[in-house]
């Protein structure tokens, strides 16, 4: 594993930390990353900035309960955001398909995997087996799709 992607790696995991202060309140953790790499982080004892090396965010590793991206999507942004009341995860992703496809796509794999999902327009709504809630959003691009993907979990 690179350094570059270690770094990734431990910032993302940053995200997904609870922090509490002594006093028992909670502090909030807020990392961003956008296509150009440039990837913001506040948590209660630090807050800075990295780069990125280019297509770093293109190779990121996304699953819900077991469904990957689509093959061929990139990912070109997210945003964590986590508190005591829980966490929201937003990701940006461009994809070669069709928007018809990409939900197609992501219907079926939820489906396989058990879990219900609902279509509606452009978006799939659903919940992970964990009680997280989910809306997947595609529009049409350029080239093939566009979307983003919202998680929001209570915990």
């Amino acid at each position: 594993m690179t350094r570059f992607a270690f770094l990734l790696v431990s910032v993302l995991a940053l995200g997904a930390c609870h922090v509490s202060r002594n006093d028992g309140t909670g502090d909030n953790v807020t990392v961003k990353a956008d296509d150009s790499g440039n990837v913001s982080f506040n948590v209660p004892f630090v807050n800075g900035n990295v780069k990125l090396p280019e297509g770093a965010l293109q190779g990121g590793n996304f699953d819900i309960d077991g469904v990957k991206m689509i093959p061929g999507a990139t990912m070109h942004g997210f945003n964590v955001e986590a508190g005591d009341k829980g966490s929201t995860v937003h990701i940006a992703f461009n994809a070669p398909k069709s928007p018809d496809e990409v939900r197609a796509y992501f219907v079926d794999q939820f489906n396989q995997k058990g879990l219900d999902v609902a279509q509606s327009g452009s978006a799939i709504d659903g919940k992970t087996h964990d009680g997280d809630i989910f809306k997947i959003d595609v529009q049409p691009a350029a080239q093939g799709s566009t979307g983003t993907i919202a998680i929001v979990s209570k915990d």
